[in-house]
């Protein structure tokens, strides 16, 4: 499996955690071709479908052209909630990440959505 940088690892969780607090229960890290989960909280059990979750999360790839030139404007992120919790997809360029967390202040889930996205941009040289 793949993963960001090493640079950029620690960067991502730190800003992860920074926004989310206690609250964060994972933090995965996506391209096209591969995941990694950076971070799974102790309480958690291992035994999430990464896969299956990635394949879900990278047509977020298709919908940034999908959606480019709406009066929408840019696409920034996607929240997806679930009975325990919630999924927060990011994607930059190539890059992506989801994050779940426990129930949050949507301010909360911009300020992580922003932080992320500003970090995956990060990872292609202009």
């Amino acid at each position: 499996m793949s993963q960001p940088p090493d640079s950029h690892v620690d960067e991502l969780l730190s800003a992860a955690r920074t926004a989310t607090g206690d609250e964060l229960r994972s933090l995965t890290y996506f391209t096209e071709d591969e995941v990694t989960q950076l971070y799974l909280r102790s309480d958690l059990s291992r035994t999430a479908d990464l896969v299956g979750f990635a394949e879900n999360e990278r047509q977020g790839f298709h919908s940034q052209s999908l959606y480019a030139d709406t009066q929408l404007g840019d696409y920034q992120f996607t929240v997806r909630v679930f009975e325990n919790g919630y999924l927060t997809r990011v994607i930059a360029g190539e890059h992506g990440a989801w994050m779940t967390t426990d129930s949050m202040e949507m301010d909360r889930f911009e300020e992580l959505a922003s932080a992320l996205s500003s970090i995956l941009r990060s990872f292609d040289p202009a």
